[in-house]
């Protein structure tokens, strides 16, 4: 799968370790940023480019990380196409996908751990979008949000 994923100085270390684990499992990865730990970054300076490759379907899904995924989430759902979530437990990081069809997984790096990212990374990861009708029509009430904003 090609994922996408973006940090910034909260998020860095995580997607530093994040990163190897993806292409280790066979993922084709691009890296948008931080490429380096700058305690001034703004995470939408990384995450906003990462949102724009999920929504033009440059890479399949994302994954973005700040300090407390909070600020990603919030960047990511500003544009069109992207449903993005700040997941801290298993359930949700498939069900997301499954009822949602969520494509970008928001983390917080000051509050996920290690080995907690990677099982939320591969249940997310691992899921298909059911394409049940009332899935379908939720998100098609989504998409009306989006195009009348």
């Amino acid at each position: 799968m090609k994922i996408g994923i973006a940090a910034d100085h909260g998020g860095y270390a995580l997607k530093e370790i994040i990163l190897p684990f993806l292409k280790e499992h066979g993922h084709t990865v691009t890296d948008f940023g931080a490429y380096s730990l700058n305690n001034q970054d703004d995470y939408p300076d990384y995450i906003v480019p990462l949102a724009r490759a999920v929504a033009s379907q440059e890479v399949e899904r994302g994954i973005a990380v700040c300090g407390s995924g909070v600020g990603a989430a919030i960047v990511a759902n500003k544009i069109a196409g992207v449903r993005a979530a700040l997941i801290n437990d298993h359930f949700s990081a498939h069900q997301g996908v499954e009822d949602d069809d969520m494509n970008l997984l928001c983390l917080g790096g000051r509050v996920t751990g290690n080995m907690a990212a990677k099982d939320l990374i591969v249940a997310y990861l691992n899921a298909t979008f059911t394409g049940a009708e009332r899935h379908l029509r939720r998100l098609q009430k989504v998409q009306q949000l989006e195009q009348n904003h």
